[in-house]
């Protein structure tokens, strides 16, 4: 809870272009205050990296400082090594110029190289960190690996009711659209086995054993658009009663006529599957 609800504080300081944590910790100095000036500044450095800015490199040198620095004040809070993880997807493409903890040695010998060292700090302080395996898995991807084999692994030893149970919907769902808007993929994708494997998985070992209080709207949305692609109307019209009014862009854009029609294409799917539920009741039978 912590690692999620610093991520959305850090966005909307960044989003206001304020510099009210950096005044919290010239205030009150503390370790709460450190590991939000650490989430801001790689939060600036994340967003000026998506944007294509200047400078990207100092914003990332200064974001792993205060990473570090957060890190020797809150020795068992996990953020600020998750922050790490986070700013492992900035590294140089250069081979010669790449920091070493970037590259180590994963776990199992056939993964590909990355930031597990930083990885497996965040992971023994909240063990299955949603925010911390994202961010692996976005570094991964920067460096040209292939990470389906990484997913593939994961969900070997997810325990039910992890989150990462949910990386192989995220991964189809963008596989899908970039390939989408090559003309090389039909809505007939989303029937192929291994998808519906992991939809099935995703739906029985996650939603139904997961605290209903630590469902992140994203991974809900990335469930029922990958249960609706799939024709599993029945079961997601369950998942669509507990997204409720929280709706993300993402997957639903990337299904849309165009990506502009995301929130339709999202009611229409809706609709479709609580009507198919019967307005949810199944869900909430399974519940008692």
């Amino acid at each position: 809870m912590r690692t999620a609800r610093s991520q959305v504080l850090a966005s909307a300081v960044v989003a206001a272009q304020g510099d009210a944590v950096e005044a919290w910790w010239q205030e009150e100095p503390s370790a709460d205050a450190l590991m939000m000036r650490a989430r801001v500044r790689v939060q600036q450095a994340l967003g000026a990296y998506r944007a294509g800015e200047r400078g990207v490199g100092v914003l990332a040198d200064r974001a792993r400082a205060a990473c570090f620095e957060a890190a020797r004040y809150g020795p068992a809070d996990p953020v600020p090594w998750v922050c790490l993880v986070a700013l492992a997807q900035l590294d140089w493409p250069e081979a010669g110029r790449r920091r070493p903890e970037h590259r180590t040695q994963a776990p199992e010998y056939m993964l590909p190289p990355g930031p597990w060292a930083l990885l497996h700090e965040a992971d023994k302080r909240d063990p299955g960190s949603r925010e911390a395996w994202h961010r692996m898995i976005q570094a991964l991807r920067a460096y040209g690996a292939n990470v389906h084999d990484v997913v593939r692994w994961i969900c070997t030893w997810a325990p039910e009711g992890s989150p990462l149970l949910l990386l192989p919907l995220y991964l189809h769902a963008e596989h899908y659209a970039k390939e989408r808007s090559r003309g090389a993929l039909t809505p007939l994708y989303w029937t192929t086995d291994p998808i519906s494997h992991y939809t099935g998985r995703a739906l029985e070992g996650w939603f139904w054993y997961a605290d209903r209080t630590q469902w992140a709207p994203q991974d809900l949305n990335h469930l029922a658009q990958a249960l609706f692609s799939t024709d599993f109307y029945p079961q997601a019209a369950q998942v669509f009663v507990a997204i409720g009014p929280f709706v993300t862009p993402e997957p639903w854009k990337y299904i849309a006529e165009t990506p502009d029609l995301w929130l339709e294409q999202f009611e229409r799917a809706r609709d479709r599957c609580l009507r198919a539920g019967a307005g949810g009741t199944w869900y909430a039978a399974r519940r008692r």
